[in-house]
């Protein structure tokens, strides 16, 4: 932590959102290059516009905005090479791009939900077999069942959690 308050707010907000902030500015650009450069150009100038953000407000939304602009100025800027996309579509890009991003947002939270509502040995077992570094071979011998058995299960489990994920959404009016 550091003796300004107002840093350790920015870094939480930045953190907790970055993700989806990069997926955004990555859909409007045509490589992961260019995606990194303009997200560090957008962290600096996040920061210092932090100033002006109103404690309260959307950060998200507030972060997507600088992140279109900057985006919109990174193409500006590399308007003589072929492969970037005019300010138009960039525009029509962004504006799919953040609602896809709300979209899964809602869908991480009805899949969230529906993990709550499985048995506990059903969720432990899809946590376990999902962690990185899980051989599923181990996992099935530690189960007492050929690792065949273990994948339709899982299979079935996947299905299951797919189906009670768009009803979420579907009694959401989402869907």
């Amino acid at each position: 932590m550091t003796d300004n308050p107002r840093h350790d707010q920015f870094l939480r907000l930045f953190t907790a959102n970055e993700p989806d902030l990069h997926a955004f500015v990555r859909s409007l650009l045509p490589t992961r290059d260019d995606a990194r450069e303009v997200m560090q150009e957008v962290a600096v100038v996040l920061w210092r516009k932090f100033g002006t953000y109103a404690t309260g407000e959307d950060f998200r939304k507030w972060a997507f905005g600088v992140a279109r602009y900057e985006v919109l100025a990174y193409a500006r800027d590399k308007a003589r090479d072929r492969h970037v996309f005019d300010d138009d579509l960039l525009q029509t890009l962004a504006a799919e791009s953040a609602a896809g991003v709300d979209v899964r947002e809602l869908q991480r939270e009805a899949l969230e939900r529906c993990l709550q509502n499985l048995p506990e040995s059903q969720r432990e077992l899809l946590l376990n077999a999902y962690a990185p570094g899980t051989r599923m071979d181990r996992l099935a011998h530690a189960r007492g069942q050929t690792a065949m058995a273990l994948y339709k299960l899982l299979h079935r489990l996947r299905l299951a959690l797919i189906d009670c994920t768009r009803r979420e959404l579907a009694n959401q009016g989402r869907a």
